[in-house]
């Protein structure tokens, strides 16, 4: 870290020490990937809030972690709270931001929300192996009616539920999440939502949750839609189109991916029956290394759903079925596909 401070500040040197030549060429992105290293910080922030003030910037991207190791869980308390503090320290710095990637934190309850609302130009937010301090019991709540964010990614991330109350300008939402209650995400006001991806490893056995109970209403616009069940039991429970009609009257993109081989897969075609202007539809069973050692840890129950005789879809062009093996199982699940839906023109 002592040679990035020394790399930084000689490419970002205070303004009292630049000369004509590089206050006229301003830094207008910048890219940097540290450590949470307290004795260096207060260097990268007073550097970053050097070039912010000259007021040519347009990009400023953040990648930062704790320095490598085996981390405790206080350690992961306290480097979440080292975070916020420089986050504080310099809002200056921060409200210039516009993409920013942590990993291996844990924050308080407030703490996500509150980072967002002070970095008034961040756009794309990832939380990598992050965790809540108290995430048996946590919920992840993120309110900020007047943030600009687009992009949310959470991968590995603990707590009890994801919430976002109020995100307006969010346009792409993915979750991977281990631990969590029913629903395990909740979208509420989110009205420029396109693109939906949610990935949960059930290991132990729940009732399953209807998509209704997850996905908002407000987001007239979601376009595209994947779930990934990690081999394990089906999170999702089918449901009548009337309820998700409305959610998914402009869905033309769907995935269902890690469906486990004993699963019956005609419960899939609830997606095709209420999302009218669906396009691709896919489903894999394509294996996933996170999977790989869990095969005996949650009961796996079949998924029993009778799909519509009424159907008729009109728009479907392309179905995509990858990576399962059992020939009986996918020939009669193209027949019942292709009983219902016209196929680039071609139909019944």
């Amino acid at each position: 870290m002592d040679a990035f401070a020394a790399a930084l500040l000689s490419v970002c040197p205070p303004a009292e020490r630049s000369c004509e030549c590089q206050r006229s060429h301003a830094i207008k992105a910048l890219a940097l990937c540290f450590y949470l290293s307290a004795p260096h910080l207060s260097s990268i922030g007073r550097a970053l809030e050097d070039v912010v003030s000259r007021g040519k910037t347009k990009w400023i991207e953040f990648r930062i972690s704790p320095p490598p190791g085996d981390n405790t869980a206080p350690e992961l308390t306290e480097f979440g709270q080292q975070f916020m503090s420089f986050c504080r320290a310099y809002q200056v710095a921060f409200r210039w931001l516009t993409s920013l990637t942590l990993e291996n934190l844990a924050f308080g309850d407030s703490d996500v929300t509150d980072l967002i609302s002070n970095c008034v130009k961040l756009e794309s937010l990832a939380l990598r192996a992050c965790r809540m301090v108290n995430f048996e019991h946590s919920v992840l709540k993120i309110d900020t009616p007047c943030s600009g964010l687009q992009e949310l990614n959470l991968v590995h991330f603990v707590c009890k539920r994801i919430q976002l109350i109020s995100v307006p300008k969010l346009r792409q939402a993915s979750c991977l999440i281990w631990r969590f209650e029913n629903p395990p995400v909740r979208l509420d006001y989110v009205p420029d939502l396109r693109h939906v991806a949610i990935a949960c490893l059930r290991t132990h056995p729940k009732a399953p949750f209807k998509l209704n109970e997850c996905l908002s209403r407000s987001a007239l616009n979601l376009s595209e839609l994947h779930l990934n069940f990690f081999h394990q039991m089906i999170w999702i429970q089918p449901e009548h189109p009337k309820q998700l009609t409305a959610i998914f009257r402009n869905l033309s993109n769907a995935s269902l991916s890690g469906i486990f081989p004993e699963c019956d897969l005609s419960w899939t075609l609830f997606i095709l029956e209420a999302a009218p202007a669906l396009q691709k539809f896919g489903l894999s069973r394509t294996r996933h290394a996170c999977a790989n050692a869990l095969d005996n840890n949650a009961e796996k129950t079949n998924v029993v759903w009778e799909p519509s005789k009424d159907l008729k879809h009109m728009n479907l062009k392309s179905l995509m079925i990858d990576g399962f093996e059992e020939e009986d199982k996918v020939a009669a699940y193209i027949w019942l596909v292709v009983e219902r839906v016209r196929i680039n023109g071609l139909g019944p």
